[in-house]
């Protein structure tokens, strides 16, 4: 822990008192030296954290949409430095979204970096027609779980993966079919996919490949794992395509309707203190980690 001055905030920055943040897999990749750490290496010290809930404690001249004492949430600043590890932060107000008065912070903090991953690949980098099969990789993690929820919503037939002890789970999300990937490949149960979320990546894609349409899109969201995905998919008539998430407005405000309307939930499997942070990351770190895990700060 290390003491701080109060982030200032400039004329179109909101400062942002953190009741919770969530922590993704990109918090243990750039704690370890990859993910983006290349772009907080002069940061000293090095703070981690894009995922944050709160109340504003104060608003830049040119905000007009924010007033002190809001409860809001966002996905601040990825890949840049969002700093969300702290008490405070300076957060862009084109980033911040109202928190839903009937969740907590610890459930919209979660909703942020995983969820906006999942709704990107499904709305903009791949549009979701009603009807589409859809094939979602690890299912019961943060990006999956919301995937399901998502692709359900957008009318989708989803198919789903996970190991059996998350079969229940991921069931419960709205998956209309669950394959135990230990259990048999997968490749040889499903067919005709229109569409494949791929959070594994590597051998993932070649046997994702097998099970998809002519002309269907495999989105691979794993960055170091992903790279021929496009060759790969063009090969047998496919697209293919990486994507990282990006902060946005409008994708935010559609991410706090649907939680406001419990079309999505945020499924926490445990929320830590802020003093637990070693720990949160050794289970983040684990790779089975059902569902997303907050912080109280």
């Amino acid at each position: 822990m290390t003491e701080l001055p109060v982030p200032e905030i400039s004329k179109d920055e909101v400062l942002v008192k953190i009741k919770a943040i969530s922590i993704n897999p990109i918090d243990v990749k750039t704690r370890t030296g990859k993910g983006v750490s290349a772009v907080l290496k002069n940061d000293n010290p090095m703070i981690l954290g894009w995922d944050l809930s709160g109340t504003t404690e104060s608003a830049g001249d040119a905000v007009r949409n924010f007033k002190t004492g809001d409860e809001v949430f966002a996905m601040s600043r990825f890949p840049q430095p969002g700093k969300a590890y702290a008490e405070y932060a300076a957060v862009p107000a084109a980033e911040l979204a109202p928190k839903p008065s009937n969740i907590t912070h610890e459930e919209a903090a979660a909703a942020s970096l995983a969820a906006l991953t999942a709704w990107q690949s499904l709305t903009i980098h791949y549009k979701l027609n009603p009807g589409d099969r859809v094939l979602i990789h690890a299912a019961s993690g943060g990006v999956g779980h919301y995937a399901v929820q998502m692709a359900k919503q957008l009318g989708a037939y989803v198919i789903a993966t996970s190991s059996a002890a998350n079969k229940d789970f991921v069931m419960s999300l709205g998956a209309d079919e669950h394959i135990d990937y230990k259990a048999r490949p997968f490749e040889s149960v499903v067919k005709n996919i229109d569409y494949v979320l791929d959070g594994i990546g590597g051998e993932y894609i070649d046997r994702s490949l097998k099970t998809m349409r002519k002309g269907g899109t495999i989105i691979s969201i794993v960055s170091g794992l992903n790279e021929s995905v496009k060759e790969k998919a063009e090969a047998r008539g496919m697209q293919g395509f990486t994507m990282r998430v990006i902060p946005d407005a409008v994708n935010i405000q559609e991410i706090a309707d649907l939680l406001e309307r419990k079309l999505i939930v945020s499924r926490l499997q445990k929320i830590f203190s802020f003093d637990q942070m070693a720990e949160a990351h050794l289970q983040m770190e684990s790779g089975r980690t059902v569902g997303k895990i907050s912080l109280t700060v």
